[in-house]
């Protein structure tokens, strides 16, 4: 089969994905061997690219937002059968035994695989995983539409649980790419206003387009004081500035998995119980709660289509901004 393999982090201008024929891994026991047919480009998928998430696998195939169907499954996998469509996310397995796992936070696992750095993942003809893993896609979606909700949307919706915010209250988004895209339309399903900072005034104008009350420079002074606020972009400098802008009691969500650091900053921005906390992977019940929601607005994502072959092409628009909403990988014809 045809893949885009990292074989060492290098920036993504260097070119560093081969798009190249490789062998094909038949499902285990509990696994399904799926065709691909769309892979979401994430920026998590940019950060194993260029190393700033330490390799784990090498060399390894990225991508984890598949849209595929089910071309073959193992003999104790039943839960889809051949033909199905289904998603691949960014959690692969956990170990299921852990206090975590025990605990309902299996996105805290301590023995955890994700798709696309520590197993092959999504930029490739087909892709093999677990089956309790796996989504039904819900069928009102189109499958290049689908691709974005199965990392970018999960993960939006696990930053919007986590705020804590309430209908009716004002929510903050710094950055404005595929994650926020999404996260945006749960929000205003909910009730939720949107006030939204970010570099990029084509990515200001999707946000008001989208709904958001006002959008303004990433680090420019909302019209009003925030409930909660996330951050989507992987830039640190924006934290003590988000704190700035959020009421008493606030809570600033970090929706990245890899972010600069952080400058110092006065202990008086985090006094009043305002709250900054990470979010971390997600659960298998965020992501079947989340594709519920988007189905019942339904969520229309943005897409910018791009080859397989042109995954480096993809890689370097979404390290430059140039992707309003999300890309996505067209793998099967």
């Amino acid at each position: 089969m045809k893949a885009c393999v990292l074989s060492r982090p290098a920036p993504v201008e260097t070119r560093p994905l081969e798009y190249i024929e490789v062998s094909l891994r038949e499902p285990g026991q509990d696994e399904v061997l799926v065709r691909v047919l769309y892979c979401g480009v994430c920026r998590t998928d940019l950060h194993v690219v260029e190393g700033e998430l330490s390799p784990r696998k090498s060399p390894v195939i990225p991508g984890h937002q598949v849209v595929g169907i089910v071309d073959r499954v193992g003999k104790q996998a039943a839960r889809f059968s051949v033909g199905s469509r289904v998603g691949i996310a960014w959690l692969h397995s956990t170990d299921g035994t852990c206090s975590y796992c025990r605990s309902g936070s299996e996105n805290l696992c301590d023995q955890p695989e994700f798709t696309g750095y520590t197993v092959d993942g999504g930029y490739a003809e087909y892709i093999v995983a677990p089956e309790q893993f796996i989504y039904a896609i819900p069928e009102r979606f189109v499958d290049e539409q689908a691709a974005p909700l199965l990392c970018a949307g999960i993960i939006g919706f696990r930053c919007l649980r986590l705020s804590g915010i309430q209908l009716g209250g004002k929510l903050g988004f710094y950055g404005f790419g595929a994650a926020a895209h999404v996260a945006i339309q749960v929000a205003r399903h909910w009730g939720i206003e949107v006030y939204a900072a970010t570099r990029d005034v084509r990515h200001q104008q999707l946000a008001l387009e989208l709904g958001a009350k006002w959008a303004g420079e990433t680090f420019a002074e909302p019209p009003v004081k925030l409930d909660a606020a996330i951050v989507f972009a992987p830039a640190g400098e924006i934290v003590p500035s988000a704190l700035k802008f959020l009421r008493k009691g606030g809570t600033l969500v970090l929706g990245g998995i890899h972010m600069s650091p952080i400058p110092s900053f006065d202990y008086d921005l985090l006094y009043q119980e305002r709250i900054v906390r990470s979010v971390a992977n997600n659960t298998r019940k965020d992501g079947e709660d989340f594709l519920k929601v988007a189905a019942e607005i339904p969520i229309e994502t943005r897409v910018q289509r791009f080859a397989l072959s042109e995954a480096n092409q993809a890689l370097n628009a979404l390290k430059n901004d140039a992707i309003p909403g999300a890309a996505v990988l067209q793998v099967a014809s």
